[in-house]
């Protein structure tokens, strides 16, 4: 019965390397995957973000980026143009090495986006397009200091010029007065909020970070982890 079961799923295009496999599976009784492709198709997509004290959803899967737009949580308005949302992902475009590509797809020959780099730098890369922003405003912002992901910091850091700007971008967060350099980190929630002492609000000002403010951030972190994000 395993052979006829092996030779069925070969018709519908399913390798099978192991029979004892396909017993395996036939003895499974819930299957739980994910919507976003990161099982199915190998892609990880950012369907949510929370910045500059918002919650937004993120349109789209896979790696397109004229797919979908970036709204705030519970409405249709576009938001792509927010100051947080904007400010967050040229943060986090500018302390990322992968870049997106259109290439032709072998089987098909239509054009698809595909990244070079790490795969968990994708969705921020994809989203980033979506808020207007791509290679060229990278290029604006030249990278002096780069400090590579390690399992034990838990982080990245790049420092970037930002000399004679006033602003971070076109409706980013203001920037100090003289500011040359700004430093991106980015990593695991935890360790991230851990090393924070200010917090970016809504209408661009700062305000400390307190331990409130902490606890506050951690338990959004938890909120998203528990929907698999």
């Amino acid at each position: 019965s395993l052979s006829i079961g092996c030779k069925e799923m070969v018709t519908k295009h399913v390798l099978v390397r192991k029979l004892a496999a396909v017993e395996t599976l036939g003895s499974a009784s819930v299957i739980c995957s994910d919507k976003t492709g990161t099982l199915t198709e190998g892609k990880m997509t950012l369907v949510k973000m929370y910045a500059a004290g918002q919650k937004y959803d993120v349109e789209g899967k896979g790696f397109d980026p004229t797919v979908g737009k970036i709204m705030r949580s519970g409405t249709s308005r576009d938001a792509g143009q927010d100051m947080g949302v904007r400010s967050c992902l040229l943060s986090g475009l500018l302390c990322c090495n992968t870049v997106l590509e259109q290439v032709k797809d072998e089987e098909t020959g239509a054009l698809k986006y595909e990244p070079r780099g790490n795969s968990s730098e994708a969705p921020i890369v994809v989203a980033s397009r979506k808020a207007g922003f791509d290679e060229t405003s990278f290029a604006q912002y030249s990278r002096v200091v780069e400090v590579p992901f390690s399992s034990s910091r838990k982080m990245m850091l790049t420092v970037c010029r930002v000399e004679g700007r006033q602003h971070l971008c076109q409706n980013g967060m203001p920037l100090d007065a003289g500011a040359k350099y700004m430093s991106i980190c980015k990593g695991a929630p935890n360790y991230i909020i851990d090393t924070c002492k200010e917090v970016l609000n809504e209408d661009g000002s700062v305000s400390k970070m307190t331990e409130e403010t902490k606890r506050e951030l951690l338990e959004i972190v938890d909120d998203y982890s528990s929907q698999a994000l």
